[in-house]
Formats: C-alpha cells, sequence, structure tokens
C-alpha cells in the first residue's frame, strides 16, 4: 500500500520546517511513500485590473509560476531525492487552503504537512492564515509543524 503525503511550501523557513518533517514521515513509512510538494501562488481571478494590467496578467502568471518553481519546488526536490525520498512538486494558483485540500482529497493522499506561520497582524486576526484555515476545512488530516 502506499502513502502520499502533500505538503504546502513556500519559501520560508517555516516552509523549510514542513519539508523536514514530511522527510522524516516518508523514512519511517518506508519506500512506499511519495511527498508532493505544492507551493500556492495566491491569485484572485476577481482581482479588478485596468485593461492593461490585465493583458499582462498571463505573463505575469508565468513569471510567477518559473520564480516559485526555481526559487523553492526544484532546491527542495533535489534535496529530497538525493535523501533518497520519492517526491514530485508544482506551482498552483488560487487560494492556498482549498488547493491543498482539493490536491489531497483528488490524489487520495493520507495527509497533509504544512507549518505554522509566524504571521500575525490586522490581516492574521481578519482573515485568518492558511494554515488555521486548512485545518479548520481540510477533508484529511492536516499536521501542523511549529
Amino acid at each position: 500500500m502506499s502513502a502520499t503525503i502533500i505538503v504546502g511550501v513556500d519559501g520560508s523557513e517555516a516552509g523549510d520546517r514542513a519539508v523536514a518533517y514530511a522527510k522524516r514521515l516518508a523514512n519511517l513509512i518506508g519506500s512506499e511513500c511519495k511527498l508532493e510538494l505544492v507551493c500556492v501562488v495566491e491569485w484572485s481571478p476577481y482581482t479588478f485590473q485596468t485593461p492593461e494590467e490585465n493583458s499582462l496578467r498571463k505573463k505575469q502568471k508565468e513569471v510567477e509560476t518559473q520564480s516559485a518553481q526555481e526559487r523553492v519546488i526544484e532546491p527542495a526536490l533535489k534535496a529530497l531525492k538525493e535523501a533518497g525520498i520519492d517526491a514530485s512538486g508544482y506551482v498552483k494558483f488560487g487560494k492556498a487552503s482549498t488547493i491543498l485540500n482539493n490536491i489531497a482529497v483528488e490524489g487520495n493522499a493520507e495527509q497533509i504537512v504544512v507549518a505554522r506561520s509566524t504571521e500575525q497582524g490586522l490581516s492574521a486576526r481578519v482573515f485568518g492564515s492558511v494554515t488555521a484555515n486548512l485545518v479548520m476545512s481540510s477533508n484529511v488530516p492536516v499536521t501542523v509543524v511549529s
């Protein structure tokens, strides 16, 4: 029986902690475990923009994807593969908690691993953090690394 673990990454120290914990889980589970690293770029299709901004939106999305792939996904995948961990990774756009949950459900993942953010301030209090939203709405178990 194989096990898939979805890991939310963002290039931060917190994301690195999530990868390290998921790597430890994969080692404990064994060769049947696969990690899927997901970097979600918060992106709303409903942002009000000028026609000029809309014309640049597709190009901006391509630049964001390439940047996140090179800066976040590729270094983490390289380190995991060097450690003998089966892993893949990609970049998605949208609301992070929704995207991570959907990927986990569609892929029959065992769990989602994310790290607790140290984000504070007004926006975190008003809108909540990605981690809090994910814990409250996920259809699969969520492990939050501190």
